[in-house]
């Protein structure tokens, strides 16, 4: 199936879905909004990947990771209506905003990892985009900057509520309030970043091979890992240790316990379970 906005392609069990509208910067069009949950939700759904990697066609002069939201979104009244001041404005606004909302909830909810790889600018939506990710990866050349500011916009699809659990209050209120760049190695040294890489090629390079690594673990508690972050960076410790005790005792596959301690011993690859297919 091909896609307006993304090129995507499975193998070795890492679905890699690529941003393919360079010649537009990567600008989020009404397609991105509609497409990204579907692809991701289908991968998940029917278990056709371990792991997604996320990157971007980066191939103009001056590389952009993602522009944001695509103006014409504006202009189409697909973000926000066309007149304020009629009937049921508000309630539009309010659903548009969700939806979008929704597209970048999709990766933060599907039972296996997304890495970001992030190459050139990150700008506005792209921000939203990349915080809904597990784990961050830049090329040096990478930047990111909370721009809705400079366009008289507060950033509202998912940066704030994300990036505050890897950065400092403070430096966060610093960018959203004046929509400076921050530049790979600042997002590295602040925890957004994982890790810098000098070129795009071994950007990609890390990005699969820390794909792969993970590929290789149990699937089933790999999700659990996932799950069991996710809620405890949004509940308290008591909470969140009753949770990984009731999940274990749902989930725990002691026969995959096993081969997995058997497969280190004897340095190989195990032999796990892919995730169950959702109806």
């Amino acid at each position: 199936m091909s896609y307006e906005c993304f090129d995507i392609s499975i193998e070795d069990r890492i679905a890699h879905i690529r941003l393919s509208r360079p010649e537009k910067r990567n600008a989020m069009s009404e397609s991105f909004w509609a497409d990204l949950p579907k692809i991701v939700r289908d991968i998940d759904d029917t278990a056709k990947a371990r792991v997604i990697v996320i990157s971007a066609d980066t191939t103009d002069e001056k590389p952009i990771f993602s522009a944001g939201i695509d103006v014409s979104m504006f202009a189409s009244g697909g973000v926000a209506g066309h007149d304020k001041n009629a009937p049921g404005y508000g309630a539009g606004f309010y659903q548009n905003v969700r939806r979008l909302q929704d597209s970048f909830s999709a990766l933060e909810e599907c039972r296996i990892p997304v890495i970001a790889a992030i190459h050139g600018g990150c700008i506005g939506g792209g921000v939203d985009l990349i915080t809904a990710c597990d784990i961050r990866l830049g090329s040096t050349d990478a930047f990111i900057t909370i721009y809705e500011i400079n366009v008289g916009m507060t950033a509202d699809v998912g940066t704030f509520p994300r990036i505050l659990n890897h950065m400092p209050e403070g430096v966060v209120r610093e960018l959203a309030y004046t929509g400076r760049r921050m530049g790979a190695e600042e997002c590295e040294r602040r925890g957004l970043f994982n890790a810098t890489y000098a070129t795009e090629a071994e950007l990609m390079d890390a990005a699969m091979a820390m794909a792969r690594d993970i590929a290789t673990k149990p699937p089933l508690a790999v999700y659990g890992c996932k799950r069991i972050i996710t809620y405890s960076r949004n509940h308290g410790t008591q909470d969140t240790l009753d949770r990984i005790a009731v999940w274990n005792m749902s989930m725990l596959i002691p026969s995959e316990m096993m081969e997995a301690m058997a497969a280190k011993g004897e340095k190989r690859d195990g032999t796990f379970a892919d995730l169950p297919k959702r109806n």
